[in-house]
């Protein structure tokens, strides 16, 4: 295997990569010997028994292409020894069952820039899941010492929201995937990576033009805005989740957006439905996930925040939700102990 001469940290995890990775900043102290390797343009050494072995398909995405193609596929492969990830346009990832290693491969059409985009996305939320981390579709922010997390299916606006606190001053944890890890007897959000993913349309709504911020690579429509090196800011250390907020359908009603209380149960299946990589989760991993969820709910607010079909009303909302959490929380929240 070549050298793994760069190292990062994102979600928590220390990696260590075969190639530089580009959007990430080289970690602050180098990675020890437990960290995730990350192999760019290999694949892994499978014993010819083993690769022999039958495949077993265990996901197929629910997002389709105009053709009626799924984004990707899961399977397992090598007896399941790997777990191997197969999208629309060549790309291909593998990774051990334990979560320690990555191995990535792309057709000529594509490029380093785009398989850092699929491996900083998808491919370590799925991992993070087989390492036993509850992760929700969501982003967060800061909000002081503790953090706010924004949960949403896709198109919801998780990334624009993200981008308009970052706007008023406030860093960014997390972008698409909000990764929770109980620690010191609290519930915490792990930081991410320096940037967020932003539509065209919310370019130009925040920014005036969808050329204003750069593109990820020619194969990608969105867009980069970078939280080092600007007016904006990256959260690097993880910090307490003290609210969330549920992005809802849209309003018409003057007075959007509209917050609205939850009931313990709905607010249950709503952190269920939005939970990463769900499909993916055996029956172990569904009951700790469940029991977290528990603990979470009995120290953790959650509203329903309903924008105004207006988009351009995003900095009411902001203001909205900024008032709603000095009500909600004055300070960060201690977990309790799992029984």
């Amino acid at each position: 295997m070549p050298l793994l001469e760069s190292a990062y940290s994102v979600f928590g995890l220390q990696l260590r990569a075969n190639r530089s990775i580009p959007g990430l900043e080289p970690a602050r102290t180098a990675c020890g010997s437990s960290a995730i390797q990350v192999y760019f343009g290999l694949a892994p050494s499978l014993e010819s028994e083993a690769s022999a072995a039958p495949e077993t398909l265990i996901f197929v995405s629910s997002i389709l292409l105009g053709s009626g193609e799924p984004a990707f596929r899961v399977r397992k492969i090598a007896n399941g020894a790997f777990l191997r990830l197969d999208y629309f346009d060549g790309m291909r990832f593998w990774m051990d069952s334990p979560g320690r290693t990555v191995w990535a491969l792309w057709p000529d059409s594509l490029s380093l820039e785009d398989a850092a985009s699929y491996l900083l996305g998808p491919v370590l939320g799925l991992l993070l899941r087989l390492r036993g981390v509850t992760c929700l579709h969501a982003s967060a922010v800061s909000f002081g010492d503790y953090a706010v997390a924004f949960v949403g299916e896709q198109g919801a606006g998780k990334s624009t929201t993200a981008a308009a606190f970052a706007r008023r001053g406030h860093a960014v944890l997390a972008d698409d995937i909000v990764a929770l890890v109980e620690r010191d007897g609290l519930l915490r959000v792990m930081p991410a990576y320096p940037y967020l993913s932003l539509w065209p349309d919310s370019v130009e709504m925040l920014y005036g033009s969808a050329k204003a911020l750069p593109s990820f690579s020619a194969n990608f429509e969105k867009r980069m805005l970078p939280l080092t090196g600007s007016a904006l800011r990256f959260e690097k250390e993880s910090l307490p989740l003290a609210a969330i907020f549920l992005l809802g359908e849209r309003s018409a009603d003057a007075t959007a957006p509209l917050l609205e209380t939850l009931t313990p149960q709905q607010s249950l299946l709503s952190l269920v439905a939005n939970s990463y990589a769900t499909s993916l989760l055996d029956d172990d991993m569904r009951v700790r996930e469940f029991s977290l969820f528990g603990r979470l709910l009995s120290l953790v607010p959650v509203r329903r925040l309903r924008p105004h079909q207006d988009p351009a009303r995003i900095d009411r909302l902001c203001g909205r939700v900024e008032e709603a959490c000095g009500r909600l929380t004055n300070r960060p929240l201690a977990a309790p102990s799992p029984a």
